[in-house]
């Protein structure tokens, strides 16, 4: 049975930006895969030749985005949420995903933290 777990980064950048690299082929492929293509409603995630198809579950514009793997059995998804703290002004990126053990999770929150760190690059940070 996969556990859901939930991630936090501050990123000193406007909601319209980040969301643009959350949500469309172009903005993904420049830090999350090697590339990305979105035909028909599905986007096409491509790692060393490898490819992963997901469809969009739900979206909300500078708001969020959830994605689903379509060869994963289970209700699992992996979602990007955008909230900016009122008192502060910074931004946080709330990522959710899943996994099948605790060992496996380590190393999807060190994947993830590699991922945002190119995310951080992408962007100017």
């Amino acid at each position: 049975m996969s556990k859901k777990y939930e991630l936090e980064y501050t990123l000193n950048t406007s909601p319209n930006v980040l969301y643009n690299r959350l949500s469309t082929p172009a903005g993904l492929a420049e830090w999350f895969a090697d590339d990305v293509n979105l035909r028909d409603g599905m986007y096409t995630f491509i790692w060393n030749g490898v490819e992963q198809v997901a469809e969009v579950l739900s979206k909300k514009d500078n708001r969020h985005i959830r994605f689903k793997w379509v060869d994963e059995d289970e209700d699992t998804f992996f979602e990007f949420k955008i909230q900016k703290d009122e008192l502060t002004g910074d931004l946080a990126l709330m990522i959710t995903d899943f996994t099948n053990d605790e060992d496996d999770k380590d190393d999807a929150v060190d994947l993830w933290d590699t991922q945002i760190a190119e995310l951080r690059h992408a962007i100017g940070l």
